[in-house]
């Protein structure tokens, strides 16, 4: 009889033991399946904002150089409008998503788009040379947020060779 006892209490110690484990294993892989899905959606938004801002340069560019040369610039500023309704938009996904820090660059990012976009709208004498001066800020303010967001998706930070510049293609 002693020895069915200590057998039922090691069976029923050995399920516990497997229940626990498979209980904790299963809790942990949900943790991880739900951060990775919000990484992802994390990533998406980073991507589409700085799409978004990259397109509302290019087209301010347009505008600025239509201008220059006298031709019509509303298609162009047109398109510069309608990237930054999207702009908007986007932003609010990025708050909702990102760390302070990547949000507090993303807002920096705005401001300087906002003063580009501004400029594109009714640019005075030496147009080409203030946007090109306003471009590189929205750069600069651009690669303080892909820092942001490597370090909110807890992403390795590449090396880069000492006082060589980041510049994302516009």
């Amino acid at each position: 009889m002693t020895s069915q006892i200590i057998t039922l209490i090691g069976v029923l110690a050995g399920a516990l033991v497997s229940f626990v484990a498979t209980h904790w294993a299963e809790r942990t892989r949900f943790r991880q399946t739900l951060a990775t899905r919000w990484d992802e959606r994390k990533l998406d938004a980073y991507i589409q904002y700085i799409s978004c801002i990259k397109e509302e340069v290019r087209t301010a560019r347009q505008a600025v150089e239509a201008s220059e040369r006298g031709d019509d610039n509303t298609g162009a500023l047109t398109a510069m409008e309608t990237a930054e309704a999207r702009r908007s938009v986007l932003f609010e996904g990025l708050i909702l998503l990102s760390n302070d820090a990547a949000v507090d660059a993303a807002r920096a990012v705005n401001e300087r788009t906002w003063s580009l976009l501004e400029w594109a709208r009714c640019p005075g004498g030496e147009a080409s040379t203030r946007h090109r001066e306003l471009s590189n800020l929205v750069i600069e303010a651009l690669n303080s947020l892909h820092g942001a967001a490597r370090q909110d998706l807890a992403m390795q930070h590449r090396s880069r060779s000492p006082g060589r510049r980041q510049t994302p293609a516009l």
